[in-house]
């Protein structure tokens, strides 16, 4: 080592001509492997048509209906407490109108009228009618979207194809170009 001074050393040098070249040799198979490097791109193609994809699905459904019972077949024959009760309360009211025999057929109209008045109150009272609604499943076929078929050109030629969502007026896609072989 004469009379100036090495900035770096012989084997510092070397070693670091061997990095740099592993660390070029590295990038350049990093770019060599990228897809920008083996033609893949992206382009605008024109959309030419697009439709939705329309199936049908069943779905389910509630339907319900209300009506009223059956009527209550017809009242037995006996006499019950509403006859008896009201053609005694008849019987004394029809007795307060009217003298002698007239009293006498006062008090049996009454008493017939107000048994046949505590029957119907009897029986009105006895089975409150209330309404039944009945429900069942049906099924009904109803439209549902599911992507949207479309024709777009690119380069010339026409392309279709299935998507998700409604592409508007151009649509993005990608190119690869290959060797022909």
């Amino acid at each position: 080592m004469g009379g100036g001074r090495e900035f770096f050393p012989r084997e510092t040098a070397e070693t670091e001509e061997t990095a740099l070249k592993s660390i070029a040799t590295i990038t350049l198979a990093a770019l060599c492997a990228s897809p920008a490097w083996a033609g893949d791109f992206q382009a605008t193609a024109q959309v030419v048509g697009a439709s939705p994809n329309v199936v049908y699905m069943q779905v389910p459904h509630q339907q319900c209906t209300t009506m009223m019972p059956p009527p209550a077949p017809a009242p037995n024959t006996q006499v019950g407490a509403g006859t008896v009760i009201g053609g005694i309360a008849g019987a004394l009211l029809g007795a307060q109108v009217g003298q002698g025999n007239g009293k006498i057929a006062a008090a049996a109209v009454g008493a017939a009228t107000g048994a046949l008045a505590g029957q119907s109150m009897q029986q009105a009272s006895a089975a409150p009618q209330t309404p039944i609604q009945s429900c069942q499943t049906v099924y009904q076929d109803e439209p549902q979207t599911q992507g949207y078929r479309v024709s777009y050109r690119y380069e010339g030629r026409v392309f279709s194809a299935v998507l998700p969502y409604e592409p508007g007026p151009t649509l993005r896609v990608n190119v690869q170009v290959t060797p022909a072989g």
